[in-house]
């Protein structure tokens, strides 16, 4: 999802968070309305959000971190809190050790305080949090921001790893050319409304957008 500032991008994520209740129209997720939940009730069905600006847990260490990242957990493993869809049990070190081989430098720094990351390593630690609920869909908000151009590729190209693992993952994206160059579709957002959307590919050929968002 691309378009400039204030154009609804973020709204628009957040409505299907459940943070914010679409004034019309429906959410549909797995063939399900979801419209009007509410967020922890989203995630239990597998929905995740990674906020703008990271938000990580400054004054706890990065595995403190990850373990608050799996909130539905009791005694070390992991379980769904529904009792209704109640899930096998899984170990939460291997779930942690997964988002270490995926993130390397945050094994490293597992007893760092996440205040003392760099912004970069905030970004991975706030995406392995997420990922610690093994979210059917992982929505990012503004991934890019703020990290320096090294990270910015490493950043991406962990997303485009764990999607081809078999995560669906929605983005809303400043870096435009970025995001369009990883995403399998993208949708353009002008003022309150979708003004293009097609396959990735199409829109950074399309004359138009390539004009107002892209740099000609």
């Amino acid at each position: 999802m691309i378009g400039p500032n204030g154009a609804g991008k973020s709204t628009a994520l957040k409505a299907i968070c459940g943070l914010l209740n679409p004034r019309s129209g429906e959410v549909l997720f797995q063939g399900e309305n979801i419209s009007g939940k509410q967020p922890y009730q989203l995630v239990e069905k597998g929905l995740c959000l990674v906020p703008e600006g990271r938000r990580v847990f400054t004054s706890m260490t990065v595995l403190e971190n990850l373990e608050m990242g799996a909130y539905t957990v009791s005694s070390g493993q992991l379980s769904v809190v529904s009792r209704k869809n109640r899930q096998p049990k899984i170990d939460i070190r291997q779930l942690v050790e997964k988002i270490f081989s995926l993130f390397p430098v945050l094994k490293e720094r597992q007893k760092q305080k996440a205040g003392t990351l760099s912004s970069g390593e905030q970004q991975m630690l706030a995406i392995g949090r997420a990922l610690m609920l093994k979210p059917k869909l992982l929505l990012l908000d503004e991934p890019s921001l703020g990290l320096s151009p090294n990270y910015v590729d490493m950043v991406f190209e962990r997303i485009k790893e764990i999607n081809s693992e078999g995560t669906a993952i929605l983005i809303v994206e400043q870096n435009a050319r970025m995001a369009l160059e990883y995403a399998d579709r993208g949708y353009v957002f002008e003022i309150g409304k979708i003004a293009f959307e097609d396959e990735a590919k199409n829109l950074l050929e399309n004359d138009e957008v390539r004009k107002s968002f892209l740099g000609g």
